[in-house]
């Protein structure tokens, strides 16, 4: 049977991640709090961010500001802001 959490991000009980998918503090609290489908929605938006941005995760600062936008998105309800992006209807 999968693990169920009641997710933060989408306000309803769900399937939880299988294993923490993300390191430290942050990561236990997405494990904890964070389910399977709103993972995978970030996955989108953190892939949109990353090239949008042209981010190079080899270097601290743009590691530390998708870490605030992930912490943001998932937890605080806030979607991505993305320049010149409009998402379908």
């Amino acid at each position: 049977m999968a693990r169920m959490v009641f997710c933060t991000r989408l306000q309803k009980e769900a399937e939880g991640l299988r294993f923490q998918l993300y390191p430290g503090e942050v990561g236990k609290r997405i494990f904890d709090h964070i389910c399977q489908e709103a993972w995978s929605e970030w996955q989108q938006k953190q892939t949109m961010l990353l090239n949008e941005k042209k981010l190079n995760m080899m270097d601290e600062k743009d590691r530390i500001f998708l870490e605030q936008e992930m912490v943001k998105y998932l937890f605080e309800g806030q979607d991505v802001i993305i320049d010149g992006f409009t998402p379908k209807a």
